[in-house]
């Protein structure tokens, strides 16, 4: 990730804000283009487990690298923070998957994302065990696009309903919606989401709906939980009926929105699994979403426990 302008990103032809697909070759000439950078590991998914794993949440995390520097450097990131990953390596062609993050001086990010080897995890690379074991399987909508990981989600969500634990799914970006919102209102339809994470965006995409309350009394009654953050406004969520509202928690100054809903997942998931009241899960995310946005990177700096220790009941 690297600082870029806004001049910057109209000349690397971006979508400031928004996260792209792009190939090897792309990545290649866009690492090219970029200004002094920093080499952070992340991805949606594990993003979020590092927040529940920095707040004290015992996980495992599903995902496929390559054998190489990059895969390499992602595997002893995410296991030196308390994070089980036992995914066999892919040998060969592709690499390990990266993203190249533009951020611009009001703190947005815009996203170039090469799927690499993530994009050809098998169903057979499961640990069906693990996801039976686990309290909530957790899934991020990016890794739908690509065939592969589709089929081995699709296996996990019916490990996990087959075993009575709950599936949560981010639906991460409007572009996945467009492609892809069909399936997910398929699995909204037939009950296999118990807690399903939006951002109001997001919510317009999935419902056609531009009013965001209209949105949400179409969505919700088909959805346990409903969570939809809505960046400096809050977070709202509908569970069983009861409906919370909090506001954003304070940032001094933000610096990179990179991972914001990824550790605004992990804060209400932590709170959710420990039967916190629904507005203590909607603040404990706003909490953690805080702390990220706050320095750059997508994974939490500041003790992630202590942030939140007032809030608990």
């Amino acid at each position: 990730m690297a600082a870029a302008s806004e001049d910057q990103i109209v000349s690397l032809g971006m979508a400031k804000g928004g996260m792209t697909l792009i190939d090897e070759a792309q990545a290649q000439a866009l690492y090219a283009g970029m200004g002094a950078a920093r080499e952070i590991s992340g991805g949606s998914a594990a993003n979020t487990l590092a927040g529940l794993a920095a707040l004290g949440a015992s996980c495992g995390f599903i995902g496929q690298v390559s054998d190489d520097a990059l895969g390499t450097a992602f595997a002893h990131d995410i296991r030196t923070g308390g994070i089980a990953f036992d995914t066999p390596v892919r040998p060969g062609e592709p690499s390990t998957a990266r993203c190249l993050i533009f951020v611009t001086p009001d703190g947005q990010r815009t996203m170039n994302t090469f799927l690499g080897a993530s994009q050809f995890l098998p169903a057979d690379a499961l640990d069906d065990s693990v996801i039976a074991d686990a309290q909530v399987l957790y899934l991020e909508g990016y890794l739908w696009d690509p065939e592969e990981p589709r089929r081995a989600m699709r296996r996990a969500i019916a490990t996990a309903r087959a075993a009575g634990r709950k599936v949560a799914f981010t639906l991460s970006d409007p572009f996945v919606i467009a492609r892809h919102g069909d399936d997910f209102r398929a699995l909204i339809d037939a009950g296999d989401i118990d807690i399903l994470f939006a951002n109001e965006h997001e919510l317009a995409a999935l419902t056609g709906l531009d009013d965001f309350h209209a949105g949400i009394a179409a969505l919700a009654p088909k959805i346990p939980t409903l969570v939809v953050t809505r960046s400096e406004q809050g977070a709202y969520a509908v569970s069983q009926g009861e409906h919370a509202n909090v506001a954003a928690a304070p940032v001094a100054h933000v610096l990179d929105t990179t991972g914001a809903g990824d550790l605004f997942a992990a804060g209400f998931l932590f709170g959710h699994v420990r039967g916190q009241a629904l507005a203590t899960c909607l603040t404990l995310g706003a909490v953690c979403a805080a702390e990220v946005i706050s320095h750059y990177g997508a994974r939490p700096e500041a003790d992630l426990t202590a942030l939140v220790a007032p809030f608990l009941a």
